[in-house]
């Protein structure tokens, strides 16, 4: 049943002043610019412009290449940025620069501010949760540089009454199989402190059995946890859960019969991240293989349905659980406010030469090397019969046509109440809606209801 959620008192009148703040600002970047026309106005922003691809096409030769035309990248990367600024400050243009920079930013902040409050970010609703009485989590020793024993969590576990099963290093186990042999003991809830590829595992066999997940973010970087807003420089907190807890549901991910919490990758990452040096020494064998894999002979194109949507010869595909606020923060930074909105993000990279890459870097999601989408299925296929896939940082390969579909809220996560790290979302700035908001009649009160919020 769809569910409303509204702005609250004084709501509509704070997102109407923040809208006009940021219009009044962008008009303001644009006074700046007409009076310095005569100063050089239309200087700054060309040179600005310049610098950005100048950047761009030094990122992609730097990356694409090897030998004198990856250093020659490195330097004019390097040397576009610092000579941009030298360039400003010769020609006395700099305040002007930086006046722009500051109308911009100010009005961006404005925007961005003005939507969150027309609209206020949705979260994955809790419930509270009752302690389970047989608690039982796997731990790997080995994850995060070895977190589980740094931060005492098989003590801190087994004295809030879980049974702990210790994964030995030396010998890989079937998490899976654990997980089952644990419910067929009685277990009421099962939990992790590893990686992302170990949480999905497990939590494929509590989403089967309908039973609670714990997640302790003991992996290196836990993307699950964090939009979880669980605390990941502490995972002994997400033991909280055990006697103080409240219960999400979620989304899980599916890529051809195997479970996957956070992102699936298809193309040039996957293809790095099967090296055997990768795990020692990632930003070395992604430099190593980057020219081969983009341009030579390991070069690899994908084609990929998402939905009704075909999409032809991508380099890298990327799809996630739940697609992430922006195309620009799926690195480590990234972050999915929602886990529960039943739709897979999907993100698709082709990029062939210097000028795509530049016009990636000036026109972002408008540019024609980047394809941003949403979808509840995904179908990837290739020319060969296997490729290799990243599924949740786990080194895979998968029979083509390989298929991503969701299972809806079939996954229950068991979360501490308190959970520092809680994303809110930044919505995207759209000036129409700006303005919609800044003149238009009912201002932010609008906006403030969502269907199925």
């Amino acid at each position: 049943m769809a569910r409303t959620r509204t702005t609250g008192p004084g709501a509509s009148g704070a997102a109407r002043l923040l809208a006009r703040l940021a219009v009044l600002a962008a008009v303001g970047s644009l006074v700046v610019l007409v009076l310095a026309i005569g100063e050089g106005g239309l200087v700054v922003i060309i040179a600005g412009l310049l610098g950005l691809v100048l950047v761009a096409v030094g990122g992609w030769w730097f990356v694409a290449h090897r030998g004198v035309p990856r250093l020659l990248g490195a330097l004019l990367a390097v040397a576009a940025p610092v000579g941009l600024v030298v360039f400003y400050a010769r020609e006395g243009l700099w305040l002007t620069a930086l006046v722009l920079v500051l109308c911009w930013g100010a009005a961006l902040a404005c925007a961005r501010a003005a939507l969150r409050r027309a609209s206020p970010p949705r979260t994955t609703p809790a419930v509270p949760a009752d302690p389970p009485a047989r608690p039982v989590l796997i731990m790997n020793p080995k994850s995060g540089g070895g977190k589980v024993e740094r931060f005492g969590l098989v003590e801190r576990a087994e004295e809030l009454g879980a049974r702990v099963v210790l994964l030995d290093p030396s010998a890989p186990a079937d998490v899976a199989a654990l997980a089952r042999e644990a419910v067929a003991d009685g277990a009421d809830l099962l939990g992790v402190a590893g990686g992302d590829g170990t949480q999905a595992l497990v939590a494929a066999v509590a989403a089967d059995h309908d039973l609670p997940f714990l997640v302790i973010s003991a992996g290196t970087r836990n993307h699950f946890a964090m939009d979880l807003g669980l605390d990941r420089s502490d995972p002994s907190r997400c033991l909280d859960a055990l006697t103080d807890g409240e219960e999400l549901r979620v989304d899980l991910g599916d890529v051809s019969g195997r479970p996957f919490v956070n992102t699936v990758s298809f193309g040039v990452y996957a293809d790095v991240v099967q090296r055997p040096e990768y795990r020692d020494d990632k930003a070395g064998t992604a430099l190593t293989h980057m020219p081969d894999l983009l341009l030579g002979d390991g070069l690899r194109r994908l084609d990929a349905r998402v939905d009704g949507t075909s999409l032809a010869a991508q380099q890298a595909l990327l799809v996630s659980n739940n697609p992430y606020v922006s195309p620009d923060e799926i690195s480590g930074a990234g972050r999915r406010p929602r886990l529960d909105d039943g739709e897979l993000g999907v993100l698709g990279i082709r990029v062939e030469d210097a000028a795509q890459a530049a016009d990636l870097a000036v026109r972002g999601t408008q540019s024609t090397a980047l394809t941003v989408l949403s979808a509840h299925r995904v179908v990837v296929t290739a020319d060969s019969h296997e490729i290799p896939v990243a599924v949740d940082g786990e080194a895979l390969r998968m029979a083509t046509p390989v298929v991503c579909t969701l299972r809806p809220l079939a996954l229950r996560v068991r979360v501490p109440r308190d959970r520092p790290g809680v994303a809110v979302a930044t919505p995207p700035v759209r000036w129409p809606r700006i303005f919609e908001l800044a003149f238009g009649r009912g201002g932010g009160a609008a906006a403030g209801t969502r269907p199925g919020a």
